[in-house]
């Protein structure tokens, strides 16, 4: 049986935040263990988003914009702007620190802002790995029509094609774009799948999915996407990781000690600094 999330919005002060993972529907879905959907939302000209430096372990992050640009900056030093169809992927490992902010250009013309943001839970022999970051733009990710319908591979493997973005457990990430009257089959290659619905109307036999709605599919059943006037969504899945994980505020992790000794380290700033940058976001204190 298919699981709908409605998710859990949170205003940002001039703009939305969809939680759709985790959630009391559904904790995960393959290895992916938290997704937000960013808006859409407009930004008047001065304004922007400005998430200061913040702390991460044991997860990688994946952002991929429809609308809008990011500023990426980290403790290892990658500085990258980020803009509609690239990727940024980055993995936390033993522990990194990042910024994102709004380039300047959008925030003095004022622009719009809309995307999706990823945590993919690492595999526990990897949970310590160096920290490290890529970006992949546009044009180097697989991109071709299925029976009509646009799809562009993020990361991972699906439909036989494979992305560029090196990812550490078998998971697939899909921006597929459906015109007027479009079907799409989603092949059951992997145990957990789920789509996303961005913008449009989609249906699943009977079932009438609405932008925001989030529908986790029943493992191993036959799923065909219909839209009736069009429609854009975000696939994703994977299979599950090795064994249960905990996740407090931005850290990831097999172990509670391990997370408890990530809470000191950033009380005490040692996982790292955003070069150029002095703010950062303190620890919650619960």
């Amino acid at each position: 049986m298919n699981v709908r999330i409605r998710g859990r919005v949170h205003d940002l002060g001039g703009f939305t935040v969809r939680r759709v993972l985790p959630s009391a529907e559904r904790r995960q879905v393959g290895p992916f263990v938290f997704l937000d959907h960013i808006g859409p939302a407009r930004f008047a000209p001065g304004e922007g988003l400005d998430v200061r430096p913040h702390p991460h372990i044991g997860l990688a992050t994946v952002t991929y914009l429809f609308e809008g640009a990011l500023m990426h900056r980290d403790s290892v030093g990658s500085e990258q702007v980020i803009r509609p169809g690239d990727v940024n992927w980055m993995t936390a490992g033993r522990g990194i620190v990042h910024s994102e902010r709004t380039p300047s250009p959008e925030r003095e013309d004022g622009h719009a802002m809309h995307g999706l943001q990823f945590w993919v839970g690492l595999p526990q022999r990897d949970e310590e790995v160096e920290p490290s970051f890529v970006h992949h733009p546009a044009a180097a990710l697989p991109e071709w029509d299925e029976g009509g319908v646009r799809l562009r591979l993020i990361a991972g493997r699906a439909f036989g094609r494979q992305a560029p973005t090196r990812v550490l457990s078998p998971l697939f990430f899909l921006d597929a774009r459906l015109p007027a009257g479009a079907s799409l089959a989603l092949p059951a290659d992997y145990s957990e799948r789920a789509m996303v619905v961005l913008s449009g109307d989609v249906r699943i036999g009977e079932e009438t999915v609405e932008p925001g709605e989030t529908v986790v599919f029943e493992a191993a059943a036959p799923i065909v996407l219909d839209s009736a006037g069009g429609a854009r969504v975000g696939l994703f899945g994977g299979e599950p990781l090795d064994g249960p994980r905990r996740m407090w505020w931005n850290f990831v992790s097999s172990s509670p000690e391990r997370i408890e000794r990530a809470k000191d380290d950033w009380r005490a700033q040692r996982l790292g600094q955003v070069p150029g940058e002095s703010e950062f976001i303190p620890l919650p204190e619960q």
